[in-house]
């Protein structure tokens, strides 16, 4: 299991990330929408999740809980894995692809028609050390765009956290050492 705690003058996060198992995942942030996108997540990943936060504004609440989230999947996430994940999901009139490489190299590319939820994936993406990739290709309701890309997330991670048993890099292993601890 993997436990993230984020505590700030704005915000408290408890986030505990565990192996996949048939529960349904616990989350408790204050902000419905985004209960609902997380669980939305979770099961699409196939990582239950539990997560419990408050906060004093809706943007820090959401922004910090995506910067715990990120963490803990960058904790979670396997040496050798497939790395690499994508799908796309339809919504109604959304269809949104989203594609991800959990390979520690950090970037995002949208954005989402929401500022809060595209600050959620750059966010994500930058804490997760993975390379986001998030396309609206059709679609006018921001609900159903917004939540066609949490889906997507949700079905690319379970693709690129697959275990291996192998390292998908030209490069091999990467060990970094600062100050002498690795």
């Amino acid at each position: 299991m993997t436990v993230v705690v984020r505590e700030s003058k704005e915000t408290r996060i408890r986030i505990a990330l565990d192996e996949p198992m048939p529960a349904p995942p616990t989350i408790s942030t204050t902000e419905p929408f985004l209960d609902h996108m997380l669980v939305a997540l979770s099961k699409y990943a196939g990582v239950p999740f539990d997560i419990h936060a408050t906060g004093d504004l809706r943007h820090h609440l959401i922004e910090d809980v995506a910067i715990a989230l990120g963490q803990a999947f960058a904790a979670h996430t396997p040496a050798t894995c497939a790395r690499y994940g994508e799908r796309t999901v339809p919504m109604d009139d959304a269809l949104v692809q989203v594609v991800i490489d959990m390979g520690g190299r950090p970037y995002y590319r949208g954005p989402l028609p929401s500022g809060l939820y595209d600050h959620f994936m750059r966010s994500f993406a930058d804490n997760a050390k993975a390379t986001l990739h998030v396309r609206v290709l059709r679609g006018t309701d921001r609900h159903h765009i917004v939540e066609a890309a949490f889906k997507a997330l949700g079905f690319a991670l379970r693709e690129a956290l697959v275990e291996t048993g192998a390292v998908f890099s030209t490069k091999g292993s990467v060990t970094l050492e600062i100050n002498g601890q690795a």
